[in-house]
């Protein structure tokens, strides 16, 4: 990954988790179902189907997506 895309990909990452904190602050959406959301992102990448890089590069991201669902970032955990 070049240094662009990675600059890109953490600003995403970013903007994601700021974005899912805002809808829990403001009650749009709950803890279990922000949870849920990135369960399913988690497991979309895990399912990945593709070359042995692609699929690697999948289970690299739902990797990552588990730790932030263990590491409550995403969630203000009550």
């Amino acid at each position: 990954m070049s240094t662009a895309s990675e600059h890109a990909g953490q600003a995403a990452l970013s903007i994601c988790e700021a974005l899912l904190l805002a809808m829990n602050d403001r009650g749009l959406l709950p803890e279990h179902e922000i949870v849920g959301l990135l369960r399913d992102a988690a497991a979309t990448h895990e399912n990945a189907v593709g070359t042995e890089e692609e699929v690697q590069s999948h289970r690299s991201v739902a990797r990552l997506i588990d730790a932030i669902i263990a590491g409550g970032n995403s969630v203000r955990r009550t």
